[in-house]
This record gives C-alpha cells, structure tokens and sequence, in this order.
C-alpha cells in the first residue's frame, strides 16, 4: 500500500482551500453532499446569530482523491442567489466576492485546530478506516467590520494533511528568545 504524501497547508495565508492546493501543484474539485436552510441554533447562533442560514456540506478533492468534508454555515440572506452549481463550482469566498448582498468585502479569519477521531460517516466519505486520525478546523470569516459572515467546519484525514505556519519573532522581540523552554531535572 502506497501512502500519499501529506497536503500542505499555510495557516498564515488568507486563502481558500482550493488555492492552497493549486499552490502546490494539485487540481482541487468538490461536490456538494447537501445543501439546506436550517435555524441558527448551538454554535451556528453564537457566531452568526439568530435567524435561518444555509448550510452546505461539501467533499473536496485533492486530484480526484477525498481530502476533506466541509460544512459552511452562512445567513440565508447572503445565499439567495447561489445554485447547486454555484456551490459546486466557486469557494464561498468567490461566491460572495461577487454577491450584492454582501455589503463588505471578507478581510480575515480565525480558525482553530483540534485532533479527534474520525466519525464513521466522515471515514466512509474521505475513504479511511474509521476511528482514523482527523484534524477538525473551525474557521470563522469576517469582513472589514469584524462581523462574523461565515462559519466553516472542516474535517481532514490526519496522515493526508499538514499544516504549516511561518512563525516570525513578535514585534520588540529578540530573535534569541523563546516562549517555549526545556527545563532539565
């Protein structure tokens, strides 16, 4: 069995997953797994509030292999006018880059990282054993005002992904010093 070798992915770009994979040579695709109004409840309202969203679940594809699951969460009101083929066919970044209903344009995001195990119905859709290493990302993106637009959670099979971030010293600090120290008993 030949083990592929682990997608890259910078943590310190604002980009979308299928530019990170153009970036290093791959042709991303995806299909949409569904797609439907839901109430804002749990963690959907806290980030985006109260009110009806759409929800869309998605497989990507890193050259016609599974590479994640993502669900997007977004106001319906921002979603009105996009077809099936439009979510399966654009990133929600170009979607609403494009969107009069979008009143300011998507500047930034958080997102945060946690290993789990994968879920039976996530290991049948990215095609790994189940129980398998995942990485589960929360990203949350915000336009020029700093109010929440998208709510994002992707889950990636832990030995197809990696990620990575360029790490610089904070401002006023040495490059010499360090936040982590080993200390020896």
């Amino acid at each position: 069995m030949v083990r592929p070798q682990p997608v890259p992915q910078s943590l310190g770009a604002f980009i979308t997953l299928e530019e990170q994979l153009e970036n290093v040579g791959m042709e991303p695709t995806r299909k949409v797994l569904s797609s439907r109004r839901v109430v804002a409840s749990g963690r959907q309202e806290e980030v985006l509030g109260s009110g009806e969203l759409l929800e869309v679940e998605r497989l990507n594809l890193a050259d016609g292999v599974p590479f994640a699951r993502v669900t997007v969460w977004l106001s319906i009101e921002l979603a009105k006018d996009f077809s099936l083929s439009d979510l399966e066919d654009k990133s929600f970044y170009e979607l609403l880059s494009n969107s009069p209903s979008l009143l300011r344009p998507l500047t930034s995001a958080v997102q945060t990282i946690a290993a789990s195990l994968m879920s039976d119905s996530d290991a049948e859709i990215l095609q790994v054993p189940p129980r398998s290493a995942a990485l589960r990302c929360e990203r949350i993106t915000f336009d020029t005002m700093g109010h929440p637009v998208l709510l994002s959670e992707f889950v990636f099979p832990g030995p197809k992904t990696e990620f990575v971030s360029a790490l610089v010293p904070a401002a006023g600090a040495s490059t010499s010093t360090s936040a982590l120290r080993l200390i020896k008993r």
